[in-house]
């Protein structure tokens, strides 16, 4: 049995086996164009698509998580609208002569470290939404956009980090608990899983080898146990 102890979130026990959960995502290259006007077309039709998404992220936040967490879908509408993101992301793209991926991503990266660098640890939380919007759009631009699927079976949901969209994404029947290495206790995605009683679990080293093993979330001590004993599951159960 191995044992390792995070932040709870939700003061819940979960048992069940493991889901490492990819994110599908791929390295934004940087590639050289010489037609500026066709990536910024490329870029606003992204954007189109992202704000329809996220209007029925937002829809369906509304019905399972309230007014108040669905609102994170709102403000992300409004980042999508922001002056200083889409201004970066356009002079990338013509002065740099790039794709507009490579612009998403690179603004991205500058508002999230900005916001990071805040002292307020509200503002400091804002950099997992400025990351979810810009991994969106580049989604969107790649071709590569997921649906959060979870598979047949109830899972503990183990990964680097998760975002409000890929929380809303997932099927709440099969997720029994959420584990990830990377987040914070103010931000949305960790609102919104106390909101859904999800027990959850931060700050833990996550390992891509855990897959498919057996395990315990316990949100009252914040303990994580992998392959647990049967004294241990006895007591849990």
């Amino acid at each position: 049995m191995e044992k390792y102890t995070g932040k709870s979130i939700f003061k819940g026990i979960a048992i069940g086996k493991i889901l490492f959960y990819q994110k599908g995502e791929q390295p934004v290259k940087r590639v050289k164009i010489e037609d500026t006007a066709e990536q910024i077309k490329r870029y606003e039709d992204a954007r189109a698509k992202a704000a329809e998404q996220l209007q029925g992220l937002y829809e369906k936040a509304l019905k399972e998580v309230g007014e108040a967490n669905a609102a994170v879908f709102e403000v992300h509408q409004m980042m999508l609208e922001d002056d200083d993101y889409i201004d970066s992301v356009v002079n990338i793209i013509e002065t740099q002569q790039v794709n507009a991926e490579f612009a998403v991503a690179t603004t991205g990266d500058n508002f999230a470290k900005m916001f990071a660098e805040m002292e307020d640890d509200y503002f400091k939380a804002r950099a997992a939404d400025v990351k979810d919007i810009s991994e969106r759009m580049v989604n969107i631009l790649s071709g590569n956009e997921s649906g959060g699927a979870l598979g047949d079976e109830p899972v503990i949901v183990v990964t680097e980090s998760i975002t409000p969209t890929e929380l809303m994404e997932m099927d709440k029947d099969k997720l029994m608990a959420i584990v990830t290495h990377h987040g914070s206790d103010m931000s949305h995605a960790a609102i919104m899983a106390k909101t859904m009683n999800i027990p959850a679990l931060l700050e833990i080293d996550t390992d891509s080898e855990w897959d498919g093993r057996q395990a315990i979330v316990d949100g009252y001590t914040g303990t994580l146990y992998i392959d647990p004993d049967e004294e241990t599951l006895a007591k849990m159960q």
